[in-house]
């Protein structure tokens, strides 16, 4: 059993839901990240979600943008994210780890090579946004055969054929896209999150993670009863931003604020 399909399977159990925590790897610097991910992990998060950084992030807004911009300027690459992953593994061989990035750079180092790499250095999931199902049939494969789950999202504005498919290729969880935007927005409307997810739950038994409207947490609390999985991405890295410069503030405040999720996600009735 993956990392991921037995986390799933322990919060099941316990009656809990998944606290998903994005960070730009190398932001505000590699050393840095390592820290953050281990305090996010003692706060609370259950998975974390690891942004490879890339030029043009067509799905991030400028919060994720900003955050990819200044972890290029250092030049962190494809395979310092890898090395970041293999590192933390050092002192944590349990909290599953998802890249979540854009194609150019998987296609650049080659897909077999990638896939190798990424399981080598305890990499669990891996989502390529830019990457449609009807043309990911050959990475999923080769992702499969490495042990790591290919997550795809999902959109309010994905229809009932299409849900189908990307059903029928995703691993681990499927990443429902909470409003029609970029991260950072604040547009959440609940009712249209729980419709959508009971269409999405008629083709798939996956656990579905939502994302891209977490801003706090009462929007956190509003979302837990509704999905398996809170993603919170902008809000947390816009504290990276605000803090990078100051080690001994961005790492506490981490901790507090993540710790209002868990315990908003755990308060709220599921």
């Amino acid at each position: 059993m993956s990392r991921i399909n037995a986390c799933f399977t322990e919060l099941r159990e316990k009656g809990r839901k998944a606290l998903v925590p994005f960070i730009t790897a190398g932001d505000p610097s590699l050393e840095q990240t390592l820290g953050i991910m281990h305090t996010l992990v003692e706060a609370g998060a259950d998975i974390l979600e690891l942004g490879v950084p890339f030029s043009d992030p067509m799905a991030d807004g400028p919060v994720i943008q900003r955050a990819s911009e200044r972890a290029l300027a250092l030049g962190v690459s494809l395979r310092d994210v890898l090395m970041l992953v293999r590192n933390f593994r050092k002192k944590d061989g349990h909290t599953p780890v998802v890249l979540m990035g854009y194609l150019n750079p998987v296609e650049v180092m080659g897909y077999e090579a990638f896939a190798a790499a990424a399981q080598e250095a305890g990499v669990d999931g891996v989502l390529t946004v830019d990457m449609p199902p009807e043309e990911a049939e050959e990475l999923e494969r080769i992702l499969e055969q490495h042990g790591i789950d290919p997550v795809f999202l999902l959109a309010p504005t994905t229809t009932e054929e299409r849900i189908d498919r990307i059903a029928q290729a995703a691993r681990g969880f499927i990443y429902y896209v909470s409003l029609k935007g970029v991260t950072g927005s604040d547009k959440l409307d609940v009712q249209s999150v729980s419709a959508k997810l009971q269409a999405i739950r008629r083709h798939t038994t996956l656990p579905v993670g939502v994302g891209f409207g977490i801003r706090d947490a009462a929007s956190a609390a509003l979302v837990a009863p509704l999905s398996d999985a809170v993603i919170v991405g902008s809000a947390l890295v816009s504290r990276v931003e605000r803090l990078g410069a100051e080690p001994d503030k961005l790492l506490p405040e981490i901790k507090r604020f993540v710790g209002e999720l868990r315990h908003a996600i755990d308060s709220a009735g599921v």
